[in-house]
C-alpha cells in the first residue's frame, strides 16, 4: 500500500512559514518521541534556511525511554538541541523557553552590549500534524487559545500566542511532505496516528505494527492480548496474521463460522498501542 497525504492547506502552511520566516528568532520543531526521524519534515530543513532551532521530542512519556536517552545524544552529535517533553502533562515544558534563550544568547548579549533592550523572544512552532503543537503551546501560554483534538489536521492557521513576557509563539498547521521514499515512514507514521485513517488500509497499518511488537516488544504484547509464543518467523505473512486473529479472538472479534473480523481487531490494537496500554515502544532508534 502507497501512503501519501498531502492536503492543500499545508501547501499553502508551507508558503506561509517562508513568508513570516524574516520575523522569526528561533524554531521549535516539535516531533514524536517514538520515531523522531520519521516525524521530522525533511522540507523543513530547505525551508528554516539555518534557523536556529530547538527539537522538543513531545509524547517521550509514550516513547522507550532507553531509546529516547539514544536520540537526545544522537541529535548532540548533529548538533542540534533536543529535549523530551509531555505536552499533556506539562513535563518537561518549563525548560523550552529557557533552551530557546540559550540559542539566542550571543544575539542578546550583543543587544544588551549596544544598550539595547531585548524583545521578547519570537519562536515558530513547526511539526507533522498530531504530534501534540496545540497541547504544547496551550500549556506554555497557560490557557486554552490553540485548537486541539486526537486526529491529524487539527490546526488550519497561524496565529501569534504570548508566553508570559519572555516569548511569542506562531503556531502553523502541521506539514507532511508530499512524497514519502521510504514507505516504512509512511507506516510508521500511520501506526501513531499522524495520518487520517480514513485514507488508509487499517489491516496493513496493523500488520506492520504486529510484525514490529512482535520483535522488538514482544513480552508487553504477550501479556496485553494473552498470547502464546512468538512466530517463528516474523516474516512470515501467515504466521503474523495468526498472530493478529489471536488479538482478534481476544477482543472477541468474531463473525460468523468463527472467522475473526480482521478490519476490527486491526482498529483495536492500533487504539490500544495508541493511547499506551501496550506499555511504552520507540519505533525507531538512531544506532
Amino acid at each position: 500500500m502507497t501512503i501519501q497525504w498531502f492536503p492543500g492547506h499545508m501547501t499553502k502552511a508551507r508558503r506561509q512559514i517562508q513568508e513570516k520566516l524574516s520575523l522569526i528568532d528561533v524554531v521549535i520543531e516539535l516531533i514524536d518521541a517514538r520515531l523522531p526521524l520519521s516525524s521530522r519534515n525533511p522540507m523543513i530543513d530547505e525551508i528554516l534556511q539555518g534557523k536556529p532551532r530547538l527539537i522538543v521530542m513531545n509524547k517521550a512519556d509514550l516513547a522507550d525511554p532507553a531509546v529516547t536517552k539514544q536520540w537526545i545524544a544522537y541529535f548532540k552529535q548533529e548538533g542540534h538541541m533536543a529535549v523530551e517533553a509531555d505536552a499533556s502533562s506539562g513535563v518537561g515544558l518549563k525548560e523550552i523557553p529557557i533552551l530557546a534563550k540559550e540559542l539566542l544568547r550571543d544575539k542578546i548579549e550583543k543587544q544588551i552590549a549596544k544598550g539595547m533592550n531585548p524583545r521578547a523572544v519570537r519562536a515558530l512552532i513547526v511539526g507533522i500534524p498530531n504530534v501534540g503543537k496545540s497541547t504544547l503551546i496551550n500549556r506554555l501560554a497557560g490557557r486554552n487559545i490553540a485548537a486541539t483534538g486526537d486526529r491529524p489536521g487539527v490546526t488550519k492557521g497561524q496565529q501569534w500566542i504570548k508566553v508570559g513576557t519572555d516569548m511569542e509563539l506562531l503556531d502553523t498547521p502541521g506539514i507532511l511532505w508530499p512524497k514519502f521514499e521510504d514507505q516504512n515512514v509512511g507506516y510508521k507514521l500511520a501506526v501513531t496516528g499522524a495520518i487520517r485513517e480514513e485514507i488508509l488500509n487499517v489491516e496493513d497499518i496493523a500488520f506492520f505494527a504486529v510484525k514490529y511488537l512482535v520483535r522488538y516488544y514482544w513480552e508487553p504484547f504477550k501479556e496485553r492480548f494473552d498470547l502464546k509464543e512468538p512466530p517463528q518467523d516474523d516474516e512470515n505473512p501467515d504466521e503474523i496474521v495468526a498472530v493478529m486473529e489471536a488479538v482478534g479472538r481476544k477482543r472477541g472479534c468474531l463473525v460468523s463460522g468463527g472467522r475473526v473480523d480482521l478490519e476490527k481487531a486491526s482498529s483495536i490494537l492500533l487504539r490500544e498501542l495508541r493511547a499506551g496500554k501496550l506499555g511504552r515502544y520507540s519505533l525507531e532508534a538512531p544506532y
